[in-house]
This record gives C-alpha cells, structure tokens and sequence, in this order.
C-alpha cells in the first residue's frame, strides 16, 4: 500500500532492520519463557540465586509495568489488543525513519510488546523471572520482552535527542 508520495505506508528503507530485530526479540522472549517453564521449571523452584544482586523468580504479571492496574481476562485481551496497535503504530513509523538507532529502538519495542501481549493471550498474564536487587531493595522482576522495550525506548529518546533531523539547518 502506497500513499501519495509513493512511500509506502508499512514499508521503507530500515524496515528490514526494525521487523528483523522485532522478531529475535520476540523469539528470544518466548523461547526463554519455554524454558524457564518447562525445562527449568522456576515455578517449582520458587527462588534460584544467580549472583548477589540476581534472582531468578516466577512472577505471574496481570497488570502493566511494576504489576499496576491488574485485569481480567477481558483486560488481558484488551492490554494483547493494545500491543497489536503499538506494534502498527510503531511499524508505520519506522516505514519513515532514517536513523540506524531509531529503526532499531522501534523494532527493539514491537518485539517487547509482541512477546508478552503472546503471554497475555496464551497464558492470560505475563511470565517475568528476573529480579534485581541491592541488599533487601527489589526492584520489580522483569523478562526478555520487558528488557527489549526498554532498550528500543532508550534507543529512540537518544535518537530523537540526537539524531541529525533534529539540528537546525543553516540556509542562508
């Protein structure tokens, strides 16, 4: 599909680079899920020590960030819905972008958010397992996916911060 200026509306020149990213991420994601669940099996094991400062957990997110906001069924299937339209929104917006660093912070993102809306649809809530933690200060436990958005969030602030579309140009 094409628009007036023949770009297309999906589609342009970094787009490979954001969906491919999109999509390793959204593998590794899952994958990692698979195997902490059915191999590793964390839920069994409750709580492994990594390192002083790690620990591999099972939590069981039905809300958002930080587990605000917890749903339903129906919210599940809302939050899923709510991924599928940033992963459109965000694919549109790449089909435009001419920044390495922001191709890949968006794909980075659409990646995050498919692998755990693909939680909220199969598992009815979001597998998080890594908790970081100084002393007896935990921060929240977290995923793949949830890593992924945030370095894809980190990578389009810096871009738009950044980037050489944003300097004023000097014509005379």
């Amino acid at each position: 599909m094409a628009h007036k200026s023949g770009q297309r509306l999906f589609w342009g020149p970094l787009s490979a680079l954001g969906v491919s990213l999109g999509a390793l991420s959204a593998i590794a994601d899952q994958a990692h899920k698979w195997w902490m669940l059915k191999v590793f099996d964390i839920e069994a094991k409750q709580s492994v020590a990594v390192a002083p400062f790690l620990d591999l957990v099972m939590v069981w997110n039905k809300g958002v960030s930080y587990g605000l906001f917890q749903q339903g069924a129906f919210g599940q299937i809302l939050l899923a819905c709510l991924a599928l339209a940033a992963v459109i929104g965000l694919t549109w917006w790449l089909a435009r972008m001419t920044s390495v660093i922001g191709a890949a912070g968006a794909g980075l993102v659409m990646g995050g958010a498919i692998g755990n809306g693909i939680d909220r649809l199969v598992h009815g809530a979001v597998a998080d397992f890594f908790s970081f933690h100084a002393g007896d200060f935990y921060w929240y436990v977290f995923n793949i996916a949830d890593a992924a958005i945030v370095a894809g969030v980190a990578g389009l602030m810096y871009d738009s911060l950044f980037n050489s579309h944003k300097k004023v140009s000097k014509s005379p």
